[in-house]
């Protein structure tokens, strides 16, 4: 007999069809610190948008996306990520949200942890986990999905969980307080098809969470360093999370039924098969200078200056045959 997370994730799937039930996104990017990490942190938060506005189809009036400096970004920003912008913006999704609805809540940014409370960095003053918690509160439907990518996020989890509730973090502590990667691949993932382990269409949070994993871990293997952030995922609603989550696991059930939905056409690649390669490598190789501007600190700088040089060298090149092909089909 099924009970707590697993009856809840076999209610999900037996849930309304999809045309009843809607998604609601809000990304919030917070402080940036470093003028690179808040391109970085603003790519990533507008490729999720631009995906669930245009690729699924979510109209624009349930997706939020909150911004330390809107003028960045007006064609995509709807306010700015100060406390009080986030709590708002929270409380109209929660008035608005079905009960049979799915809530998508993305933090993107830095975090801090003083050794007792764990903290979003946002302009003026942040906002901690219990701050979030409040915020869910009295949301009708109980699929919810909180990610927070920031460094110093894994004290979220404990505070977060609630029965039903999918909470996802960077790192497994507030002491993992280096810049994190796992933002940009769980987009990339939850965005992409690739980590559509079971060909339904829809990536759901787990198999997103299970891919960022495998390449975040990939990338500090390739630079030679020690991992610095290992990601939770727990929807068991004991507040502990796995690092390992599975849909048979302790953590895992529920994530893996939840979706921010199916795409509407398939991903805007050519469909040249060479030209496509070009694209997925050009993508790759952006996503290689993300990680080494995310992991500078933790680099020597000659390290550091040698490889990025290398980079975007090698993303210039791949540039230049892509706009070969593509020159040639006019």
């Amino acid at each position: 007999m099924l009970t707590g997370a697993g009856a809840l994730a076999v209610s999900l799937l037996l849930a309304a069809p999809a045309a009843a039930q809607e998604t609601h996104v809000a990304v919030i990017v917070g402080l940036a610190g470093e003028p690179e990490h808040g391109e970085t942190f603003r790519r990533w938060g507008a490729s999720l948008v631009d995906h669930a506005t245009s690729r699924l189809g979510i109209a624009s009036e349930r997706v939020v996306y909150l911004l330390e400096d809107p003028g960045q970004d007006t064609q995509r920003a709807t306010g700015r990520s100060t406390k009080a912008d986030v709590e708002r913006a929270l409380a109209a999704m929660r008035e608005a949200a079905k009960p049979d609805d799915v809530v998508f809540v993305v933090l993107i940014g830095h975090g801090t942890w003083d050794g007792k409370v764990a903290k979003f960095n946002l302009p003026g003053p942040d906002m901690t986990a219990a701050d979030f918690a409040s915020a869910l509160k009295g949301f009708r439907t109980r699929h919810i999905v909180f990610v927070n990518t920031a460094s110093a996020s894994g004290p979220f989890v404990e505070v977060l969980a609630a029965d039903g509730r999918v909470v996802v973090t960077a790192t497994r502590s507030g002491a993992e307080q280096f810049a994190t990667l796992f933002g940009g691949y769980f987009i990339d993932a939850l965005t992409g098809e690739a980590a559509d382990a079971d060909k339904n269409r829809r990536v759901s949070v787990l198999e997103a969470f299970n891919a960022a994993k495998i390449e975040v871990a990939r990338v500090y293997q390739q630079r030679g360093i020690m991992q610095t952030e290992r990601a939770l995922l727990e929807d068991g609603g004991d507040g502990e999370g796995s690092l390992e989550p599975a849909v048979d696991g302790k953590d895992g059930r529920i994530a893996a039924v939840l979706s921010m939905g199916a795409p509407l056409r398939a991903l805007a690649l050519p469909d040249d098969p060479a030209l496509r390669q070009l694209y997925e490598e050009r993508q790759q190789l952006e996503r290689r200078a993300e990680a080494l501007t995310l992991l500078k600190s933790t680099l020597p700088p000659a390290q550091y200056a040698a490889e990025l040089e290398k980079v975007l060298t090698d993303l210039a090149r791949k540039s230049q045959e892509i706009r070969a092909i593509e020159g040639k089909g006019k």
